[in-house]
């Protein structure tokens, strides 16, 4: 049996993608990537699961980081926020390219670009099968876009939040620096906290503990590793209670 007549196990997600994720060498946008990125979502798009995506905008302008130079971290953080609705028009280009409806809902009002986020039109468009695109983070300054993926899926009442990263999972120390990294396959809200494991921050695992919103982290390069985790099979690590 094909896995697009297996029943999925999670109705509707949010997918948590990082800036570096649509990066080009000379961090601006990778349109390849970004191709590649939106063939995966249509592809589990059509297992019938409603899909939201919060995108980061690290690839254009941290306000972290640029805060540490000396910048005003409110302006840094809603410069972030920008770049961040530039990623999201460029992944709703990708999508309908390929036949995909989107939608593009922004935390603070752009109305030539996109929808002012309102969480009942956002969970209409999910249910009309049209993938929305989380912009602007949660529209405030000093809160991450991990943050706001959180926010958005106890919002829309999401299954689970998918963190796709570019490693198998949540390793015991930096995989990619230390050969001997142990990969963890499940792990509890506290385990993320005490052993301090870069999943999220801590605002959004303490959020996602308190409304039990479980984490799958796994490795989006990974051929179907999205798909598997939606049909409930074993990928990556999950974090939950």
């Amino acid at each position: 049996m094909s896995a697009r007549k297996v029943a999925a196990k999670h109705e509707r997600v949010i997918l948590k993608l990082s800036g570096e994720a649509l990066q080009a060498a000379d961090y601006s946008i990778d349109r390849k990537k970004t191709l590649g990125i939106a063939e995966k979502i249509k592809d589990v798009s059509g297992l019938k699961i409603q899909i939201g995506i919060v995108i980061g905008g690290g690839n254009i302008f941290r306000g972290e980081s640029a805060s540490a130079k000396g910048m005003d971290r409110t302006t840094a953080d809603y410069m972030g926020m920008l770049a961040t609705v530039i990623n999201a028009l460029a992944l709703q280009s990708a999508l309908e390219l390929l036949g995909v409806q989107t939608r593009v809902m922004t935390a603070f009002e752009m109305r030539a670009i996109g929808e002012l986020y309102i969480r009942r039109r956002a969970v209409r468009h999910l249910e009309k099968g049209r993938v929305v695109i989380f912009a602007g983070g949660t529209g405030n300054p000093f809160f991450s876009t991990d943050t706001a993926a959180a926010l958005r899926a106890n919002e829309i009442n999401a299954d689970a939040i998918i963190k796709a990263t570019k490693v198998d999972g949540v390793y015991s120390s930096d995989p990619l620096k230390n050969k001997h990294a142990k990969l963890f396959r499940k792990l509890t809200y506290i385990d993320v906290l005490k052993k301090n494991l870069k999943v999220m921050d801590s605002t959004a695992i303490s959020l996602c503990m308190d409304n039990n919103m479980p984490i799958i982290v796994l490795n989006m390069s990974r051929k179907d590793s999205i798909k598997k985790a939606l049909l409930g099979q074993e990928v990556g690590t999950i974090v939950k209670n």
